[in-house]
């Protein structure tokens, strides 16, 4: 059949004020004109569920680290028959994505490395991962030990007298290098395990597939669910905090949480506030590293440093608890319909078969929240460290005079930061002043207007015509990027005011008033009883999920946290929809029916 075509990436016009884009990103990440006709034969899809807004030059690094170790994973270490990596690009800002099928013919010759391989991690699948815990803990720590500080005015004549002979320039460029290499480090760990969660739950699926051909992808899905993820360790510390506050009768102290001394000042002062306190700062190392956005942007806000956050968060538990509701998730109720739904399977099965389903469905189970977990420790804590000192490089940079707001390092690539430190290093060596400060700040603001001018735009969903039939697992489970799908992304000329279609995340019908959240700023808007539309969700927005009737996104499969997190509290979850929080406003009544993948629209 004919098939539709979204635009070429080298057709799609450049908004004003945006021009010359191109050199703010490295150049293996923006399409070449002299690549142009390979380029346009490839299908890229914008993961905006990673990365949702305009990158600034500095923040490709999540980009770049991400994509470049998820690939290694399948294509050097797992050898995984018939993937390799994702081919990525940066269009106008944003990250596009390409899936590299890996060649037929090496697909025979690959299979033994595979098995061996990964029947090593399943076997060992325990011990390796405490192994990995400790791997990235040791990352973190050291990534936290590095310093930027204010060079001094002369060498300290401990270094005249010990011979050291350096001047201590050379400590601040092997601590950027450092930083950059420890980041790169635990990108490498965080896939040491993540792909091989996503094959176990894959092998469980595909099987179930052949043996009940009619299985709901949720029935799969809720036969792991109800597992006790450290990813939603975070809000449970926050939810525990609240009834800890009603039992002891602090609770009264939490009228105006963004006030974080006052509140705490208040807490304190009362007769079992110290109590309180204690078990606050406790929850803090290491759950308050946690980010209300994905920890790829350098604006990301982190818990530790916000605490008006966690706090707001703490004071609405507070006021739920009062009225008498439920804040906890219902673990027990989910753990149980999970046996139930697999007792039903596996009694439908005899001899081999079921045995097979046993021994897959245990390793799923073993497997799958790290799927989750490993979220935490590498998007939240690691880079809420790495932003933490990136942060302090720049407010040392700024005192300099490079450039005008303390954060505007963002603005320049990592090379280019490094020169800027060595231009810092040579004027203070040689006594003279450094370039930067005469240079950097007006292209800064060039860089800043480009920047916001590429904000002005929402990215195309596609770029270039879609295959047929899009078979890739991992691109459907973990984006909802199905044939189906893209289809309804094309066929922009239909009537979509009656509703839209997408992937039937999580079980469930409800009808409700929708609230359009893009941003997390926006989620202290969220009322009670109403519909979450957003273009994606973000692990920390777990506060918001037990006030909630539903949830809508534009992208994101049966695996995206939405869906996760969606059954996790038993709520109705429709993802990948495309185009929902633009053709969805807030006020809207909505009917969301997370069985069926529909959402409808019950008023214009």
């Amino acid at each position: 059949m004919s098939m539709k075509s979204f635009p070429s990436p080298f057709e799609l016009e450049t908004p004003k004020g945006a021009e010359g884009w191109q050199e703010l990103y490295p150049y293996n990440m923006v399409f070449q004109e002299s690549l142009k006709d390979d380029e346009d034969k490839k299908f890229w899809f914008c993961d905006s569920q990673h990365w949702p807004t305009v990158f600034k030059p500095f923040e490709t690094i999540g980009g770049e680290f991400a994509v470049k170790c998820l690939g290694q994973y399948n294509t050097r270490h797992l050898l995984i028959p018939n993937s390799n990596g994702i081919e990525f690009r940066i269009h106008l800002g944003y990250l596009y994505m390409s899936p590299i099928p890996a060649p037929e013919e090496e697909f025979e010759a690959r299979v033994p490395h595979f098995e061996e391989r990964a029947a090593y991690y399943y076997a060992n699948w325990e011990r390796l991962l405490e192994e990995w815990h400790k791997k990235v803990r040791t990352t973190i720590d050291e990534m936290a030990a590095l310093e930027f500080t204010k060079l001094p005015a002369m060498v300290p004549i401990e270094d005249i007298t010990s011979g050291k002979a350096k001047d201590g320039t050379e400590r601040l460029l092997e601590n950027y290098d450092r930083l950059i290499q420890l980041c790169y480090q635990n990108w490498q760990y965080h896939f040491e395990f993540l792909n091989l969660g996503y094959i176990a739950y894959l092998d469980f699926f595909g099987f179930c597939k052949g043996v009940f051909p009619n299985i709901p992808d949720q029935s799969i899905a809720a036969m792991v669910q109800g597992v006790d993820m450290e990813l939603f360790r975070p809000d449970d510390e926050l939810k525990k905090l609240a009834v800890l506050a009603v039992e002891i009768g602090v609770d009264g102290a939490f009228d105006d949480p963004s006030d974080v001394d006052g509140t705490l000042g208040r807490v304190g002062a009362g007769e079992h506030g110290e109590q309180w306190l204690a078990a606050y700062r406790a929850a803090q190392d290491p759950w308050f590293n946690f980010t209300v956005g994905n920890g790829f942007y350098g604006h990301d806000k982190y818990w530790i440093e916000h605490q008006d956050i966690p706090l707001a968060y703490i004071a609405d538990y507070i006021r739920r608890l009062r009225e008498g509701q439920q804040i906890m998730r219902p673990v027990e109720e989910l753990a149980a319909e999970r046996e139930r739904i697999a007792a039903e399977y596996r009694d439908l099965l005899g001899g081999e078969d079921r045995d097979t389903f046993d021994a897959k469905l245990e390793l799923a189970r073993t497997a799958y929240p790290y799927v989750e977990n490993h979220n935490f420790y590498i998007e939240h804590w690691t880079m809420g460290v790495f932003w933490r000192k990136v942060r302090e490089l720049s407010r040392m940079l700024h005192e300099e005079g490079f450039w005008e707001q303390p954060d505007d390092l963002l603005y320049l690539s990592r090379g280019e930061v490094r020169e800027a430190l060595f231009d810092l290093a040579t004027g203070w060596g040689v006594g003279a002043a450094p370039i930067g400060p005469s240079y950097w700040p007006k292209e800064i603001e060039r860089r800043r207007g480009i920047v916001d001018a590429l904000k002005s735009r929402r990215p195309e969903p596609a770029l270039n015509t879609p295959p047929e039939f899009i078979t890739e697992p991992f691109t459907s489970m973990l984006y909802g990027i199905t044939t189906d799908q893209v289809q309804q992304w094309l066929a922009d000329d239909e009537d979509t005011s009656g509703g839209l279609r997408g992937m039937a995340a999580s079980p469930g019908t409800v009808e409700g008033v929708a609230r359009v959240v893009t941003s997390a700023d926006e989620l202290t808007e969220v009322r009670e009883g109403e519909i979450l539309v957003a273009p994606i969700t973000a692990p920390s927005w777990g506060p918001i999920f037990g006030k909630i009737k539903a949830t809508v996104t534009d992208i994101g499969g049966m695996m995206s946290h939405a869906a996760i997190v969606c059954r996790e509290y038993g709520l109705p979850a429709v993802t990948g929809t495309g185009s929902a929080s633009t053709q969805i406003r807030t006020g809207q009544r909505l009917r969301v029916d997370g069985t069926a993948g529909t959402v409808t629209l019950l008023d214009a």
